[in-house]
């Protein structure tokens, strides 16, 4: 009997270790099952073109729609990042695009690159402040402004528990954990 058990427990133990090892091992290729890099192509052209970091466009796609091309939320907002028609609109009259129907926005790259520019004009409004741009990108410049100078939030990382809207304040925390999860996975990588 206790060889038997001694038996189970040693197999038990190298199974173990085995598993830990390929765990070790494959580290990086397995985790990016969960940050994948879906559009890369598209994205690091993008993201260059308009000097934003793809890294953040990529963790924006990840809390905004999963990856999926077709989302879109109960308000309205569509496609990878999640733009809502009007803000896509304006978007589009300061890019001087003439024509973008809603529908434009399930597609990939009309998707990313009005994200993008959008990221660029938001870093250029808050000085490259990436906690006060993402909450922007989520709640809208305007309320942002408004916390700021109410003196809700400082825009500080160590703050962001200060963010009065509990849905942007998880957003904020999620996309910045996304970020540094991408940038830590993919750092010899661009």
């Amino acid at each position: 009997m206790k060889r038997t058990k001694k038996g189970r427990f040693t197999m038990f133990l190298w199974v173990t270790i085995l598993v830990f090892l390929g765990v070790v091992v494959t580290f990086p290729k397995w985790i990016t099952v969960f940050y994948p890099l879906p559009h890369r192509e598209i994205v690091f052209s993008i993201a260059n073109e308009y000097e934003v970091d793809p890294f953040l466009v990529f963790a924006i796609i990840r809390a905004e729609s999963k990856y999926q091309t077709s989302a879109e939320s109960p308000v309205g907002a569509k496609g990878l990042m999640q733009i809502m028609p009007e803000t896509a609109e304006w978007i589009a009259e300061q890019m001087k695009i003439k024509s973008l129907e809603a529908d434009d926005l399930h597609e990939p790259e009309v998707n990313i690159r009005l994200g993008c520019w959008y990221i660029k004009d938001l870093d250029n409004e808050f000085n490259g402040n990436i906690p006060v741009v993402v909450a922007a990108y989520n709640a809208g410049r305007g309320k942002v402004n408004q916390w700021i100078r109410e003196g809700q939030w400082d825009g500080t990382p160590g703050e962001i528990e200060a963010i009065p809207f509990p849905e942007t304040k998880q957003y904020v925390k999620n996309v910045l954990n996304n970020y540094q999860a991408y940038k830590a996975i993919y750092k010899n990588y661009k």
